[in-house]
């Protein structure tokens, strides 16, 4: 489990296809403190580290995942959101995230908002998720709380702080994110389509 509190930002260093997985090795502040089999979140997807080198640190992305995810558009020298599991005991600063991504989104617009970032992201409602107002998504691994709620598209506000510490600032319209809807609301949505509540 996750809480969408980005640790450090890792750079994609290689890739390696074998057979219908991808290999990603990443760069960064806290591969050297990881170990073999431990889960970590890139990008908001839950991988399991299998392999280790100083500084660096090797996953293995499924095709399922690759399906998913943006991770099969991922390119050597992108930044990816990195966070380790949380520890029982700690404090849930952002929400409770799974590291299961639903689907992805596309970038719609970005607004300088003098001090802070609008930025919009567009989805395919037929997949039935939803987003409410106020409430939490995690974008990229990244939590955050949704404004401006349709059914197929919904904007976060960005501060300054995650702007600079997370990949929001290499994001531009036309890309792609990883969305994990919250938990709970996917359960109470899942309910109500069968009449259970």
């Amino acid at each position: 489990m996750f809480t969408g509190i980005i640790e450090t930002l890792g750079v994609v260093k290689d890739l390696k296809r074998e057979d219908t997985n991808l290999h990603l090795t990443i760069a960064s502040a806290i591969s050297d403190s990881l170990k073999i089999d431990q889960s970590v979140s890139h990008n908001g997807v839950c991988l399991t580290v299998v392999s280790l080198n100083p500084g660096e640190h090797t996953v293995t992305a499924i095709q399922e995942t690759l399906t998913k995810s943006n991770l099969n558009m991922i390119k050597v020298g992108d930044k990816v959101n990195l966070e380790r599991c949380t520890l029982v005991g700690s404090r849930l600063d952002g929400h409770i995230v799974q590291g299961h991504v639903d689907q992805t989104a596309v970038c719609t617009a970005i607004e300088d908002e003098n001090g802070s970032w609008l930025y919009t992201f567009q989805y395919d409602a037929q997949l039935g998720n939803i987003t409410v107002e106020k409430g939490s998504i995690a974008v990229n691994g990244i939590s955050l709380t949704v404004v401006n709620s349709k059914v197929d598209a919904f904007s976060v506000a960005i501060i300054p702080y995650t702007f600079e510490h997370t990949s929001m600032h290499t994001l531009k319209v036309g890309d792609s994110v990883n969305l994990e809807f919250d938990v709970i609301g996917k359960y109470v949505t899942r309910l109500a389509a069968l009449g259970k509540l």
